[in-house]
């Protein structure tokens, strides 16, 4: 059996200046593959990854969840690790992704609240909003984790299409509902934990901001992540129900 690839997706969106400090820390060696995915750039970020060889892939739909599976359709890896150049992803933890997903993981998560770990960029807001779904992950979901909200994991790429998270399909009421594109991880992480996906964590701070502009949306986001969380037990209830009534 050939031993698993990796491909680094690093997501930017006006990070010219986090790319500077934080992509030459990145030995190219460390993935087989490495793509700059690009939600529609202004500053020149585009023009320093092309300059400095990274194949670029820019995003015909705006959107974290987007940027995957236009991503996935670029790259060949068994495994993408998503990456934030802004300062807020440490580059040596890619190896330590690598190395716990090469145990036989689905997916591996780096944890900003596990053994120590610390985030540096969260505020009072962010930090009680990360808690507070990774809690009720935790509990109506059955997961075990510490950190259910961080973009920074090693996903096998197979993962997307077993969760169907590589449709619209999954997130097109709550989109609709509060007008916004909204990342994937949160609904990652609940279909992982329903599904029974071969998951682990590692720890690993997050470093604060180098530059760019937080795209967070606290409200809007907050609010589609709470009613994706809450649908899915709905949804999972309803399925049982329809097996049942059904005979199957």
């Amino acid at each position: 059996m050939s031993t698993p690839t990796f491909a680094l997706l690093v997501f930017t969106l006006n990070e010219r200046e986090g790319m500077k400090q934080i992509m030459p820390k990145i030995q190219r060696e460390w993935v087989d593959e490495i793509l700059i995915v690009d939600g529609g750039s202004t500053d020149g970020t585009v023009e320093y990854a092309r300059a400095n060889g990274f194949q670029v892939c820019c995003q015909k739909r705006l959107g974290f969840r987007h940027a995957y599976i236009e991503a996935l359709e670029v790259v060949s890896s068994d495994y993408v690790i998503a990456f934030s150049p802004d300062g807020n992803s440490i580059p040596e933890k890619i190896l330590a992704l690598k190395t716990k997903a090469l145990e036989g993981f689905e997916m591996v998560t780096c944890s900003r609240y596990l053994d120590g770990a610390k985030s540096y960029d969260d505020d009072m807001v962010t930090a009680f909003g990360n808690k507070l779904f990774t809690r009720l992950i935790n509990f109506l979901h059955g997961a075990k984790y510490t950190d259910a909200m961080v973009m920074y994991r090693a996903i096998h790429r197979s993962v997307f299409q077993k969760l169907g998270l590589d449709s619209d399909t999954a997130f097109r009421i709550p989109e609709r509902l509060f007008q916004t594109n909204i990342c994937l991880m949160p609904l990652l992480s609940v279909r992982a934990a329903r599904m029974k996906l071969r998951s682990a964590e590692i720890s690993g701070d997050e470093p604060a901001r180098i530059g760019g502009e937080r795209k967070l949306k606290v409200i809007k986001w907050g609010l589609a992540y709470m009613f994706q969380v809450f649908y899915e037990v709905m949804y999972r209830y309803e399925r049982r129900r329809n097996c049942a009534s059904s005979g199957d």
